[in-house]
């Protein structure tokens, strides 16, 4: 009898990950990509329903993803090193469920093996965001989906 093998999101920490299974825990809800604003008080970040302008509205996914930091500069590369400061993520995340030691959830696709269930279950902001520069930036309090943290 052959033995169960841990998935790797079990077995390994987010350090130890190679480079496909780093970007296949993504689970392409596109809510990273989403505009936060930051409260100057308590700095709690929102996420708005404004979409980066890179992010498809429909697929969640970055229409430029291999050259995404020369079109938008203050996009954030995660990695491994920055998973301490993984908590704006949504708790969704598979990132930040992997380096708070959390299992992935049963929609998420390395689980199912559906890509698209993350859509189903409306995980994603598929087809319910706005496009940047649909709306002006004083207006983005307006489109606040919920509280990071």
């Amino acid at each position: 009898m052959a033995a169960r093998v841990e998935p790797f999101w079990k077995r390994k920490t987010l350090a130890e990950l190679d480079g496909d299974e780093w970007e296949s825990l993504c689970d392409g809800c596109g809510l990273c990509c989403l505009q936060k604003l930051e409260d100057d008080e308590d700095g709690a970040i929102y996420y708005t329903r404004i979409a980066c302008r890179l992010l498809d509205l429909q697929s969640c996914r970055c229409s430029d993803y291999p050259n995404r930091r020369a079109s938008v500069p203050d996009c954030i590369q995660l990695s491994p090193k920055d998973a301490v400061q993984f908590k704006w993520l949504p708790p969704t995340c598979a990132y930040r469920l992997v380096a708070e030691g959390k299992d992935l959830p049963l929609w998420h696709h390395l689980v199912c093996g559906d890509r698209e269930r993350v859509h189903a279950e409306r995980i994603s902001q598929a087809g319910r965001m706005l496009a940047e520069g649909s709306v002006p930036e004083d207006d983005w309090e307006e489109h606040l989906i919920f509280r990071a943290g």
